[in-house]
């Protein structure tokens, strides 16, 4: 898999995009309208009447992916430029599935508030802002900035897309299991964006919160220790510390942390008919075989591609 991803992201035009025009360029008078001296015209119509741009432009269907890189799929923080393949990978579903055109921006901006101010003034631009693997919690603020500041649509995909995913597949699987979203046991690991996203909205489908057992690099958030106000919310009263305390009798593990964090005998320890959701990519918290192999009563799911 590793040197076919190479071979296919290296092979013909380098990279997965490439820009054609709608409009014919066929002659002299195709390029006078397009360019000098009739662009002139769409231009002075959109200077009188801004809305004009939806007629005259590409702008109402053309959507920024926005990235610094500071949180990649499950790489981490490997920066703006080694980020640029997975915001093209995201362009190319926005086009193939919703005929949505997209340009991937990569900011080399580790500053939350800088990072802001530049989103902030592509509006002119583009239709609609999508970030994407901005770290938490400066995601946070960079979201929250951008939607009390510009007038067209800001949507973070790490936290927004996840969580909807996540929540059609919790609640569907409770459905098929027969299980009542509020009595059951959610063990998490991540904590970033994506993870505390994801709880928020499952605890608007039902589930307790002091049923919720979130755990990040740092081991079990518990009432005893310092947390930003983002995971102190899930925090538990409890003496248990690790995964490993708490995985006993769960029924849900959603995982958005990072490769081989659940074990196989952790799965056993699960409670019956679990669904286990071990989304880190490319590698995930489990491998599905794993999970298979350990329970096969279990429910799984997988933020890979390339599994059924």
């Amino acid at each position: 898999m590793d040197r076919e991803a190479l071979r296919y992201h290296e092979a013909g035009r380098p990279g997965k995009l490439a820009i054609r025009p709608t409009k014919p360029l066929a002659n002299q008078r195709d390029l006078a309208l397009a360019y000098s001296p009739g662009v002139a015209e769409a231009s002075s119509a959109i200077a009188e009447r801004p809305g004009d741009a939806a007629r005259y432009t590409a702008r109402a269907n053309l959507v920024a992916v926005v990235t610094n890189g500071s949180a990649v799929l499950g790489l981490g923080n490997i920066g703006a430029l080694a980020a640029k393949p997975v915001m093209e990978g995201k362009a190319v579903l926005f086009k193939k599935f919703a005929d949505i055109d997209v340009f991937d921006i990569e900011i080399d901006e580790s500053d939350p508030d800088a990072l802001a101010d530049t989103i902030r003034r592509l509006e002119p631009a583009f239709g609609a802002i999508n970030l994407e693997d901005i770290k938490a919690p400066d995601c946070f603020l960079v979201e929250n900035r951008l939607k009390a500041e510009m007038n067209i649509p800001v949507f973070h995909d790490d936290q927004h897309g996840t969580a909807i995913v996540v929540g059609a597949a919790v609640v569907n699987g409770m459905h098929l299991l027969g299980k009542n979203l509020s009595r059951v046991k959610l063990v998490s690991t991540g904590g970033g964006a994506a993870g505390i996203a994801c709880l928020n909205l499952l605890l608007d489908l039902g589930l307790k919160r002091g049923n919720v057992w979130l755990v990040d690099v740092d081991g079990l958030v518990h009432t005893g220790r310092d947390a930003e106000p983002h995971k102190a919310a899930f925090a538990q009263n409890t003496d248990a510390r690790t995964l490993d305390d708490a995985i006993d009798g769960a029924e849900i593990f959603l995982g958005l942390s990072g490769p081989n964090v659940l074990s196989a005998d952790q799965v056993r320890r699960m409670g019956p008919d679990p669904l286990v959701m071990a989304l880190a990519n490319p590698v995930p918290e489990i491998m599905p075989e794993h999970v298979r192999d350990a329970r096969p009563d279990a429910i799984v799911c997988t933020g890979r591609t390339d599994y059924p």
